[in-house]
């Protein structure tokens, strides 16, 4: 497929209701709102296509964005392709989730995570601690820097509440994945989340909450999280 067809069949599917609700959770114009159920199909269809995802996402719009993480080939991209893919994501639903999607699947999420966390543009600090999230849900323990973790861990008890609503969410859902995937990190997110308490964030009037860090660990280890890692973070 082209971009220019998948443009095409992304404006078919266009739902201005769709689009009215994806705009209070933080999706920016120009997009048509579209339903993720309708881009699975053309993700089937091409599978992964380093050029095709990084052309549909220079197109700006946030429905091909998100396409464009879901065929991208994630070991193709380079530490300037998702640099730039990061400072363009204006969208929520792109910088914490496409951007760490693809860096988090790739060979460089780590390190890209680390500077992108020092960033003094919202959406991209946001996009480090998103990103942060996803290594510990995918990779065996031993591959971990638990040192490293830790010391993040750290970071967010000591800054969480001075952060902006975006970072603050960001970080709030690192301490969850960090103490519901990695059994040496268990005790240090759960005493973290402990101390930082009751965390909120500005969710614009929608009915989303804030996850209580220490009840979404405890109901991931139930459903047996830390014996079981995640194939894929994409959905």
């Amino acid at each position: 497929m082209t971009v220019d067809e998948i443009m095409a069949e992304l404006k078919a599917r266009g739902d201005d209701k769709i689009k009215n609700i994806l705009v209070k959770h933080g999706v920016k114009e120009p997009f048509f709102g579209v339903k993720v159920e309708y881009l699975k199909p053309i993700q089937k269809k091409v599978k992964k296509d380093y050029q095709l995802a990084k052309d549909l996402y220079a197109t700006g719009n946030a429905d091909a964005m998100y396409l464009a993480g879901l065929i991208a080939d994630d070991n193709q991209m380079t530490t300037a392709d998702l640099q730039t893919w990061v400072e363009q994501a204006l969208s929520n639903n792109i910088s914490e989730y496409t951007v760490p999607w693809v860096a988090a699947e790739g060979k460089y999420g780590f390190d890209m995570a680390l500077k992108w966390i020092d960033a003094e543009q919202t959406h991209i600090a946001a996009a480090g601690w998103a990103t942060l999230s996803n290594p510990v849900a995918l990779k065996p323990d031993e591959e971990l820097r638990l040192d490293s973790l830790k010391q993040l861990i750290d970071r967010v008890v000591n800054t969480i509440h001075s952060s902006p609503d975006r970072v603050r969410s960001a970080m709030n859902i690192f301490i969850i994945s960090a103490g519901s995937y990695v059994t040496g990190l268990v005790d240090d997110a759960i005493a973290a989340a402990n101390q930082i308490g009751i965390v909120t964030v500005d969710k614009n009037g929608t009915s989303c909450k804030v996850p209580a860090a220490v009840e979404y660990i405890a109901k991931a280890h139930a459903k047996g999280s830390l014996s079981k890692k995640k194939k894929t973070v994409k959905c």
